[in-house]
């Protein structure tokens, strides 16, 4: 499988995960729980995989800047979290720090 697939199915997990996290209630809602371990477990499984094909240093920067992008939208979205300049910044700025990692062969 393309490993770049599995690295996308890493970050939407972990991402899913996550948002689950929020929802458990300090782990007292067991739902929501049992989807941070099956969401985490995934993406951990998944990222294995695509790591034996993309270096570290690429394949952690993206999962990284990706997954925190995502999640800071979700936040937003989903539950309403504040969003201003600063944030928006922070974002544009991770997701400039993957591009710069994946265009210069990062982790090489």
């Amino acid at each position: 499988m393309n490993p770049y697939l599995l690295l996308a199915a890493a970050i939407v997990s972990e991402v899913f995960g996550s948002s689950m996290l929020k929802l458990s209630d300090g782990f007292k809602r067991w739902q929501p729980a049992i989807g941070v371990i099956v969401g985490m477990g995934l993406a951990f499984y998944c990222l294995s995989h695509a790591l034996t094909s993309i270096p570290l240093g690429t394949a952690y920067a993206i999962w990284s800047g990706v997954g925190t992008a995502l999640t800071a939208i979700i936040g937003v979205v989903a539950y309403k979290e504040p969003f201003d300049w600063k944030k928006g910044l922070g974002l544009l700025l991770i997701i400039g720090g993957v591009v710069m990692m994946r265009l210069t062969g990062g982790g090489h």
